[in-house]
């Protein structure tokens, strides 16, 4: 029998590689249509619209100031709209990217069964859909402070960590889409999870945001709730506009570790699921 000769072979890759990331750039007008369309649709049929990137975390800060009135907990000398309005504002964008890269193959079969594109354009689509909406928020914290200033109800004492804040944003977009990522992976076979990551990510936000690190007195509990990579962005972001505790250097390098783990894993077995992904969700 006569061997044959291909001149090519179409095969799919082992994993995400460099080429991948080059496949992306060339699909960048992809990646802002489906931008625009997590923009445009999430608040279409609402009545109020666009003011829901305001409402939703000043609902959530009014929460946490009643808490902190009825527990009589401290917020380090900070006014507790503003303590926790920022803690709010930077746990929503991880919070986001979570929750919505952890559905990817789930919400989006109906497409990928279609046509071919980078997969990894829809996880990072919704990094920079939530990125938009953070400098909103991000906004309204920003006009919340300079309305205290003027009407002299807090004091502000601006460090060099301030800038930080974006490599603050980029930390929490990672982590974020990394443990995203995993979770969707899963989640083709054990639709659970999405379920169970929801309800985590709501109770994961009370234990980060409701008591300050420093005033936790137990040591165990300290450690605990140090392992959480969220509380030392959350704590730089608060250190960095009013300067309430110490900046530690080796608490926000733990959270980019994390990072570059959860990245690593997560374009791995993102790259693994996505080619058979069909077949099981």
């Amino acid at each position: 029998m006569q061997q044959e000769n291909w001149t090519s072979v179409i095969e799919s890759r082992s994993s995400i590689s460099f080429y991948t990331l080059k496949e992306v750039w060339q699909y960048r007008d992809l990646l802002w249509m489906f931008v625009k369309r997590d923009m445009v649709t999430n608040y279409k049929q609402t009545i109020l619209g666009p003011l829901w990137f305001f409402i939703q975390p000043a609902l959530t800060t009014a929460l946490f100031v009643f808490i902190n009135k009825a527990a009589k907990t401290t917020t380090n000398g900070i006014h507790p709209i503003l303590f926790y309005l920022i803690g709010v504002t930077a746990w929503s964008y991880f919070a986001e990217c979570l929750t919505k890269t952890s559905t990817t193959f789930k919400d989006n079969a109906y497409i990928f069964g279609k046509v071919y594109f980078p997969r990894l354009i829809l996880p990072l689509s919704i990094i920079v859909s939530g990125l938009l909406k953070f400098f909103i928020q991000f906004s309204l914290f920003l006009a919340t402070l300079i309305s205290f200033l003027i009407i002299g109800n807090t004091e502000v004492h601006i460090q060099p960590t301030i800038l930080l804040i974006p490599v603050l944003i980029f930390i929490m977009a990672g982590l974020g889409l990394g443990g995203g990522m995993i979770i969707t992976s899963l989640t083709t076979k054990y639709r659970d999870l999405a379920l169970l990551i929801q309800f985590g990510v709501q109770l994961l936000m009370y234990g980060t945001l409701a008591v300050p690190l420093n005033s936790i007195k137990d040591p165990i509990l300290y450690k605990i709730m140090l392992s959480n990579p969220m509380i030392p962005i959350i704590n730089t972001f608060r250190q960095a506009f009013f300067n309430d505790t110490i900046f530690s250097l080796s608490n926000l390098l733990y959270s980019c570790l994390v990072m570059v783990i959860l990245l690593l894993i997560g374009f791995y077995t993102f790259s693994k699921t996505e080619k058979t992904f069909t077949d099981t969700v």
